[in-house]
């Protein structure tokens, strides 16, 4: 009896090494079994929140670069409107332009020069 079961073992033996071949995935099925992968759960999660920082961290970078872009663009017209705006001054200020101004308000230029005003001393009484 005791051949019988070694026989019907080494049997079973030949036809599983003859019929299951060894291939390159074949220990997959062992490797993305269930409780692989309930072990691995905190792990996933995590890789998931990376995932989601990573993407936010895109989001929050273009967002920055429309804002820094929006206020060079907003730099650049303030720039040009305060080099508009100070030739302009510098043109209403020529003596000319002043008399000009004065004109309807009845102010003239005077032609004699301006008179020096002093302060005497005085002593103490």
């Amino acid at each position: 009896m005791e051949k019988q079961e070694e026989n019907i073992k080494n049997q079973a033996e030949v036809k599983e090494k003859t019929s299951l071949r060894k291939t390159p995935f074949q220990g997959l099925g062992s490797l993305f079994s269930y409780g692989w992968i309930t072990k691995n759960i905190p792990f996933f999660l995590f890789l998931a929140l990376l995932a989601v920082i990573y993407i936010a961290n895109g989001h929050l970078a273009d967002k920055t670069i429309r804002d820094i872009n929006r206020t060079a663009r907003e730099v650049k017209e303030l720039q040009y409107e305060y080099k508009t705006l100070k030739s302009e001054v510098m043109f209403r200020s020529r003596e000319a332009e002043l008399v000009k101004a004065a004109e309807p308000l009845g102010l003239k230029l005077s032609s004699e020069p301006p008179m020096r005003i002093t302060m005497e001393k005085r002593d103490k009484e």
